[in-house]
Order: structure tokens, then sequence, then C-alpha cells
């Protein structure tokens, strides 16, 4: 990207508006992680615009315009933004790319493409689901309801931006819930080409806000009184915060935040392919990802061979230039990204941990916020690396005796987020996955999809998000009670 792509206006209730500041407001600066230069701006939205947008989505949302809709009317709304998106993907992918620093290969796969199918998958969950069901009670028969919870906060992070914006929006608008989105101050630019398509959509006005602002904006409205729900995707420390904040008023919450999943290679696994898998679900997305696979478990009489072969890999990745679609690794977002991985690289070599591969800054890029693809070996699960979500190039490769002391390793950790076992026995892979305590797991691959729930267990979150029961969690439960010989069950 070569010109500064500039926004005056926030997308307040469906329309362009001036932000309550005017045009001589705060502005965001979106940096690029590549060059270090500016590429955009954005206005900042302050209080005044969340009490605008808030107020917009209650008015929409307590009219009917859109929560009092046929499903299969907002399912042709949803249907159009998805089309928009999928029309728009290599777009999307490229300012994803330059603003957060994700190779445009993964880009285009993850980032956009794979936010169409969260819009998909949450189409046909919407279509199927129970909305209402009859029971038969103790007393008499029962009419069980589903209604849209109402106002929805939506948080995202700047590390998979349309994805979860996707996660978050398509449940929501399908249940019929407006919603206030605020995208990270780091990635607003592609936010902006999503209020697009939602106008081009036929989205009635008033239904979906978005509104780009730091960690003051989005504490203030996690803390509206006007909210009936709030999703967000982020670090712990921000989630302990977001629950505190939206327990002042009893909002509902869902929470999906870090994770320090394992890699369990089993002794009989084929070491190719679970190098072969590995590799992409360790330093996906340049290490950004919650899910990525950071502590490869490795039985100790393969451990070396292992070893090498992880380290041969991690060498052999393509590092440079995330527009490039030829780069595996890219950028981290910002300079404080970088400098945490290189604190971690140092906290590793000090406790005993030997560097395998990468540890620094890679040769021939003096700017730009890249770390070499890093693999520490000799890592015990009491050191920090391994305990810690590092959010960067970092991955642990952690020696076990036997499977019982794999599994203890696994579970040894405030996160539960996700993992994988490699292994030439499915059922004994099926085994390990039903004992991990995390809230989702691969056996011989490494997937993600929204047509189950995803979350965590432990640190890693509260709720779920997709599936039926993801779609749930932008639902109140109404029972209705009937007279006597009226049917039921």
């Amino acid at each position: 990207m070569s010109d500064i792509v500039e926004y005056g206006q926030l997308y307040i209730g469906g329309r362009w508006a001036e932000p309550a500041a005017g045009t001589g407001g705060p502005v965001i600066e979106v940096v690029s992680p590549h060059t270090e230069a500016v590429i955009g701006r954005v206005p900042h939205a302050g209080r005044i615009d969340v009490d605008r947008a808030v107020a917009a989505a209650r008015s929409s949302f307590d009219s009917g315009v859109w929560s009092g809709l046929p499903l299969a009317e907002r399912i042709a709304v949803v249907t159009r933004i998805k089309d928009g998106i999928a029309a728009r993907h290599e777009e999307l992918a490229r300012l994803i790319s330059a603003q957060n620093g994700s190779p445009y290969s993964w880009s285009v796969l993850a980032q956009a493409l794979g936010a169409v199918l969260v819009w998909d998958s949450a189409i046909a969950i919407a279509r199927d689901f129970p909305h209402e069901e009859r029971r038969a009670g103790a007393l008499g028969p029962l009419l069980v309801r589903r209604e849209p919870v109402g106002v929805v906060a939506a948080v995202v992070p700047w590390n998979v931006p349309q994805f979860v914006a996707a996660a978050k929006l398509a449940p929501a608008l399908l249940a019929g819930c407006s919603v206030v989105l605020k995208p990270a101050p780091e990635t607003p630019l592609d936010a902006y080409v999503l209020a697009e398509i939602a106008t081009a959509s036929g989205l009635p006005e008033g239904v979906l806000s978005i509104l780009p602002g730091g960690r003051e904006t989005g504490e203030y409205l996690v803390g509206h009184p006007g909210v009936d729900k709030v999703s967000f995707t982020g670090s712990v420390a921000a989630g302990k915060r977001v629950m505190e904040v939206a327990s002042r008023n009893l909002t509902r919450v869902t929470l999906e935040l870090g994770g320090k999943s394992a890699a369990i290679v089993l002794p009989d696994a084929d070491l190719d392919a679970a190098v072969a898998g590995i590799v992409p679900s360790a330093w996906m997305n340049n290490g950004q990802a919650c899910v990525a696979q950071t502590r490869v478990l490795a039985p100790r009489a393969h451990y070396a061979e292992l070893a090498e072969r992880l380290a041969a890999a991690a060498t052999a990745l393509l590092v440079g230039d995330p527009l490039d679609p030829a780069t595996q690794v890219g950028p981290l977002v910002a300079r404080r990204q970088r400098e945490r991985s290189l604190d971690y690289i140092r906290l590793g070599r000090l406790d005993g941990a030997s560097v395998l591969a990468g540890g620094g800054r890679p040769a021939g890029l003096p700017t730009g916020w890249y770390v070499e693809p890093t693999l520490f070996g000799d890592v015990t699960n009491t050191m920090r690396v391994a305990r810690e979500e590092i959010f960067g190039p970092v991955v642990c490769l952690l020696p076990y005796d036997d499977e019982e002391e794999a599994i203890a390793i696994a579970d040894d950790s405030d996160y539960g987020l996700s993992g994988s076992v490699w292994t030439a026995d499915l059922e004994r892979g099926l085994e390990v996955a039903r004992r991990v305590r995390t809230g989702t797991y691969s056996v011989n691959t490494f997937s993600l999809d929204l047509f189950g729930p995803f979350g965590g267990y432990k640190d890693s979150g509260l709720g779920r998000e997709g599936g039926p029961e993801g779609y749930a969690e932008y639902l109140e439960q109404k029972t209705i009670h009937l007279p006597k010989g009226t049917g039921g069950g």
C-alpha cells in the first residue's frame, strides 16, 4: 500500500456521521508493521459517539425494525453481507495484511475467506435452530421460546479482525440483535469496508455501528447501561476487566481469551506428518493466534529427531513483506509486540532453554517489527516461556516420558483453548482428546470449524462462539406455560 487510506467519519447506526469531536478531533493513525510508516487514518470514537451508537441500536431493536423481521428476511440481508465480503475478499486480505502483518496468502484463506465461511455457517445454523419448541411439563404443556438478547457490544482484536467480527456479528444479527462493533485501533481500515458492505446489503438503519477506538472507548462501551450483551475477544487481563465493568449492569458476557496450547506427539506418530501439521499451526499468523500450538510435547525417545526436524522447518520459513504472496512469516503488529517476543526469548535463555532455531531479528530486514521464527528446546513446563502467552513466533519443545505425563503437562496450564495429538492410532488419539481439558482439540490435524462450539476452559474464557451453542449466546430463553389439554411435548 503506497497511498494513505483516510476516513473522516464514523459509521453510526448505518449512517456515515461526523465524530462528536468534529473533524479536528482525535485520530487513529494506522502504521505499517513492515515499513513503520503511516498507511491510514480514521477518527477515534469517544464517549458521545458510543452514546449515539448505543441509542441507535436500542431504538432499532425496540422498534422491531430488525428484531421483528421474520428469520428468512434477516437471513436474506445477512447473506448479502456474506456475498459482499466474498466479492471483496482480496481487498480485505490486503488491508488486513498491511495493518497487522499477516502473510497475504494466509490472509486470503483465514482472514477473508475464513470470515466468509463463518458467515455461511452462522446462516445455516440459524436456519435450522429451534427458536420455539413445545415440551411436556410436569404441570402442563410448555412453550420454550428463544428471543434476541438485545443490544450487543462486540469488541474484536487486531490479529484476525474480520474472522472474529464474523463470529460475533453473524449470529448476533441473525438472532435479531442490534450491534455496536469496536475494531482494534491497529486494524480499523477493513472495518470500514465491512460498513460499506453492510450499507449495500440493505441492513436497516440503527442496527449496526462501527466505532474504532482504544481501551477507554471499549471500556465505556462494555459498561454502557444500554448494552444487553458483550462479546469480547482479547487478552486475559482485558477480559477480566471487561467482566468486571460489565458486571455493574449484570450485562451478559462472552469472553474468548488467550491460549498456550499443546501439540502432543505420541511415540507411534508419523514424524513427517506431525511436523507438516504442527509447523503451520505453531507459527500461524506470525504466532499471533490464540489457538497456536506453541508447546510441542515430544516423547523422550524421539525428542532429538523431532527437535532437528522442527528446527529445520522453522529455519526454512520465509520471513518478509506480508504483502508478498511468497511470505510465510510477516512482521508483528506493533513495536511493543516485537519487544515482547524478544524479551521472552531473553527470558527463555536465562531460564536455561536452548535456542534451536531463530532467536532474534532476521537479517536483511532493518525496517519493520520482525522476529525470527524461534524454537526453544530443553524447556520445562515451569519456565515462563512455557506458561505465558507470548503472542509471537516463539514455540517451545518439551520432552515427556509417557502418555500420562504428556497429558499432565498439556493440562498444567492456566489456559485451555486448543490442542492437538499426533498418533498412528486414531482411537488412542481420541482418548487423549477426551482427557485434555481444553475447548477445541484436533487428532492428526489442526482445524477450527465454526459449525462446532469454540471457546476455552480456565483462563481461556467464558461461553462459546460457533455452532448452535454460539448462536444461543445471543438469545434469551423464555418459558411460556400453557393450559392443560392444549398439547405439548
